[in-house]
């Protein structure tokens, strides 16, 4: 059975020493379909770039598949002198409520213009809440020196003006956030809350919190010539969902800039709403 290059990587950085399943074995993937932490995903692909990026996007089962742990593995390779990133859209209709994903990587590993992101969308609140997105994001932002790899956001944040107010970068030990961490966000009406922990479960050490509440002035969200109404705490939609996607920035070329594959594994996802 071939053994992948990239994962060959990630087990060394990791230093991990549990048995994970080649891609070809594709456990909880049926077609475009991925079922993970007992919910049904849609691996998002397409035949040109899309956004975020934008990006090729990989439908291939080598580079989003679950292994036989139920953990579900994401990655940026190249096939056939093409780059592809890899996103899964959930099916589900969520909310208001606590989403915490228990993650296996190594952030501070990554290439600067690499993003690993968990967060929630929606195709139809453009223009009453720009999109309804929370996020938690894993990146350098196209800086080499970074050291705050871990993003916290509410959108829009850069989407038209600047909005610093919108999202904060932590400062984690590199240490306690190789390997395996628990990260989380509550989402309420009136009030957003951020923590990251070390470890399996929200029990472990805290490692990073933040709060954004109904105290901040109100943003529009643009692209091109449209714009969403003001916007403090977007609400959710009627077709919200959870994301996962392990994607690039076109800072320099398309890819990563230092030209390795890259792989995460998200061992958990669980939503409770409120």
């Amino acid at each position: 059975m071939k053994t992948h290059y990239y994962i060959s990587i990630v087990l060394v950085l990791l230093g991990l020493s549990c048995k994970q399943s080649n891609p070809e074995d594709a456990l909880g993937r049926v077609g475009d379909e991925v079922t993970f932490a007992g919910r049904k995903w849609d691996v998002k692909w397409g035949n040109e770039p899309m956004g975020p990026g934008p990006n090729m996007f990989s439908r291939l089962y080598k580079d989003v598949w679950v292994d036989e742990n139920g953990w579900l593995h994401l990655a940026v390779a190249q096939h056939d002198g093409v780059w592809y990133s890899s996103e899964v859209v959930g099916r589900d209709n969520l909310g208001y409520g606590t989403y915490t994903w228990t993650i296996q990587a190594d952030p501070m590993s990554f290439s600067e213009n690499v993003v690993f992101g968990l967060f929630t969308w929606d195709d139809s609140t453009f223009y009453t809440d720009g999109n309804s997105e929370v996020d938690i994001e894993f990146a350098k932002w196209g800086d080499t020196a970074s050291t705050t790899p871990t993003t916290f956001s509410v959108q829009p944040v850069a989407f038209g003006a600047y909005y610093a107010e919108r999202t904060r970068e932590r400062a984690v030990d590199p240490n306690k956030l190789k390997g395996v961490t628990t990260h989380q966000f509550t989402w309420t009406d009136t009030l957003i809350t951020w923590a990251s922990y070390a470890g399996e479960t929200i029990s472990g050490e805290p490692l990073a919190t933040w709060d954004f509440d109904l105290n901040h002035p109100p943003r529009r969200k643009k692209e091109g010539d449209i714009q969403s109404l003001p916007i403090v705490i977007p609400k959710p939609g009627a077709n919200t969902n959870a994301r996962m996607n392990l994607w690039t920035l076109p800072y320099t070329t398309l890819g990563p800039n230092n030209q390795l594959e890259h792989e995460v594994v998200i061992r958990s996802f669980a939503y409770e709403p409120l």
